[in-house]
């Protein structure tokens, strides 16, 4: 196989999409988010690298006006507007019994016996693949025109309760709005460490 080099940077347009100018809004315009948008995400998120190619994460998009009131009430006070206006919220979880789906995503080895009878490790794989999961959400909604306010203040055993009732292998990590951000609800950009603050090169 050859091997392909991708010398190609990005726009800095593109490059502001994703990061340079891309905010986490608290308001949203009066502007759907359709079916068709959330499979765009799924088809880029998914190709995002994870461990062993795991695929924990498991997505519930809150779309329906009855399930957003449903979500508003796991929510903390502050972000139920935020819930209520957004014309979508991703509730983000992951499934514990991830591993049982290894032989096919993973089909080079054994990669589901090395999850098998460890419980403690598959929660802590789970956790964080579907946390980097949940960040290739975010940058392929914004890839695809959309933006994201992300959201961890919410009660856990509430949301599990409300929307992964008949899962029960499954765990909320975070949620997501998404949509088309209201500028007047940011504040200004926030500081940002330069490299020589957290960064060693050794």
């Amino acid at each position: 196989m050859t091997q392909q080099f991708h010398d190609v940077v990005l726009s800095d347009a593109a490059l502001a999409q994703l990061f340079n100018d891309a905010r986490s809004y608290n308001g949203w315009l009066d502007r759907p988010v359709s079916e068709a948008q959330l499979h765009a995400i799924w088809d880029l998120m998914k190709m995002a690298p994870t461990s062993a190619n795991m695929q924990p994460v498991r997505i519930v998009w809150v779309k329906s006006d009855a399930q957003k009131d449903t979500l508003v009430e796991c929510v903390s006070d502050g972000n139920k507007d935020k819930v209520r206006a957004a014309p979508v919220t991703a509730v983000i979880g992951y499934d514990i019994d991830f591993h049982e789906e290894l032989p096919w995503l993973f089909p080079h080895t054994d990669a589901k016996s090395w999850f098998e009878g460890d419980e403690e490790g598959r929660k802590e794989g789970a956790f964080r693949n579907s946390s980097l999961q949940g960040a290739y959400l975010m940058l392929a909604a914004r890839a695809i025109g959309l933006d994201c306010g992300p959201m961890s203040g919410f009660d856990a055993d509430a949301v599990n309760a409300a929307f992964f009732a008949d899962q029960p292998r499954h765990r909320v990590n975070f949620i997501c709005s998404i949509g088309y951000g209201d500028p007047d609800s940011i504040f200004d950009r926030s500081p940002r460490p330069d490299f020589e603050r957290f960064n060693t090169i050794v």
